[in-house]
């Protein structure tokens, strides 16, 4: 989604949210993540407005006050947090941990097959399909990308074959590299 994502070419205007919007993106966002509520007030304050940043092909960000980029979403889907706020809040998403040969792979954008999810230095949160999650890599510390999980884990483990998790925004990728919003 991201691997050609310029902001110069791709931002099409960035306007300030009003209070309605913002307590609906809030409700939103901690029915979605159940575990970003005791942060949440961190993240996304009640006193200050958001930025809302509307791009092409349906694209839209979500940026605190500074500029930070927190959350983004495609047409009508869920919101899905930037690889820098779950650096911040690792805790937010369940993850999948990939083995060490998968690494390269997921950082060039390529989505993460089963084999790689069940292998021996692999380890798997129990989540269903279409469930965003932060995928890790065996040995690092840091999330490598966020994914939407194709098959549910049970699936995964059963058929061990094909796409198990579509990677949506990975480590210098263009989201990755994008300047703070002014």
């Amino acid at each position: 989604m991201f691997k050609k994502f310029t902001d110069k070419e791709m931002v099409s205007s960035v306007n300030n949210s009003k209070s309605s919007v913002q307590r609906t993106i809030r409700q939103s966002v901690s029915k979605q993540y159940p575990f970003i509520e005791s942060v949440l007030p961190q993240i996304l304050p009640k006193k200050d407005a958001l930025k809302i940043v509307k791009c092409h092909e349906h694209l839209e960000l979500l940026a605190a006050p500074n500029g930070e980029l927190l959350f983004f979403k495609q047409r009508d889907g869920p919101y899905i947090p930037t690889l820098r706020l779950v650096h911040k809040y690792p805790f937010i998403l369940p993850h999948m941990q990939v083995d060490k040969g998968a690494i390269r792979f997921v950082l060039s954008g390529a989505n993460i097959m089963c084999p790689g999810l069940t292998s021996s230095g692999a380890k798997m949160t129990k989540v269903d399909n279409d469930s965003i999650v932060a995928v890790m890599a065996e040995g690092k510390q840091n999330a490598l990308a966020i994914g939407l999980t194709k098959l549910s884990t049970e699936e995964i483990l059963e058929k061990n074959k094909g796409i198990g998790v579509e990677n949506l925004h990975y480590l210098n990728d263009g989201l990755w590299n994008m300047k703070p919003v002014k």
